[in-house]
């Protein structure tokens, strides 16, 4: 009976051994970031910004069904706001758009367990750690008017560096799901709930800024048993 169960625990061992993989590779694809902001009991959607994302992925598998996985990416992130302005300027009524698009350079190191549904299909959960490492704002400003009974207009566009008043982490949990190919190519997509306030809290201001965007990718994995 001993011996038996012996035989039974290392063919258990072996398979559980032979199950493991480690594989690595690229993955890029498309981003869609959405900021929002809050203060003074009001609260500010941005538009959503398209942009991307590329790095390299490594995935350890235990077995069959589960597997943790890491990430480096580099991702320009942010929003859009657009504005009408208009005011009344030495006596000359003058109306237009300001236009504002933050742009957030981050690198990102998401980690996630996942679990294998089928040999191709798997779904993860996880966290995304963003590290800003650039903040900017492009202001593009075009107002119209009329002055002694001629028409104008003008256009002027400015682009301010806002890194010292943003805090550097921006932690983002998600959810998605990944198909795998048979010959390693795989496409995943994913939400990632942006949970830190990215603006520093500066003389006395209680305002948040919190981005969430969307992940949808393709990437190749390389290695095996």
């Amino acid at each position: 009976m001993k011996k038996l169960l012996l035989t039974a625990a290392v063919a258990v061992l072996g398979i559980s051994v032979n199950a493991q993989e480690f594989k690595f590779g690229p993955k890029a694809g498309y981003s869609l970031s959405m900021l929002k902001a809050s203060g003074e009991g009001k609260t500010y959607n941005f538009d959503a910004k398209s942009t991307f994302y590329a790095g390299a992925m490594a995935e350890y598998k235990f077995n069959d069904k589960f597997a943790v996985q890491g990430e480096v990416l580099y991702s320009p992130i942010g929003g859009k706001q657009e504005e009408a302005v208009s005011y009344n300027l030495m006596g000359v009524d003058v109306t237009g758009t300001e236009k504002s698009d933050w742009k957030l350079g981050t690198v990102q190191v998401p980690v996630s367990a996942k679990y294998y549904v089928t040999e191709n299909l798997a779904f993860g959960v996880g966290l995304n750690v963003g590290i800003i490492i650039s903040a900017k704002i492009k202001t593009t400003a075009t107002l119209s008017g009329t002055a002694l009974g001629q028409p104008f207009s003008d256009s002027t566009s400015e682009t301010e560096d806002v890194k010292s008043h943003m805090n550097k982490l921006n932690l983002a949990p998600f959810a998605g799901a990944e198909y795998t190919l048979e010959n390693g190519l795989f496409f995943d997509a994913r939400y990632n709930l942006g949970v830190s306030n990215l603006m520093k809290k500066e003389d006395g201001e209680n305002g948040t800024l919190k981005n969430s965007f969307v992940q949808v990718g393709v990437g190749f994995k390389f290695g095996g048993n």
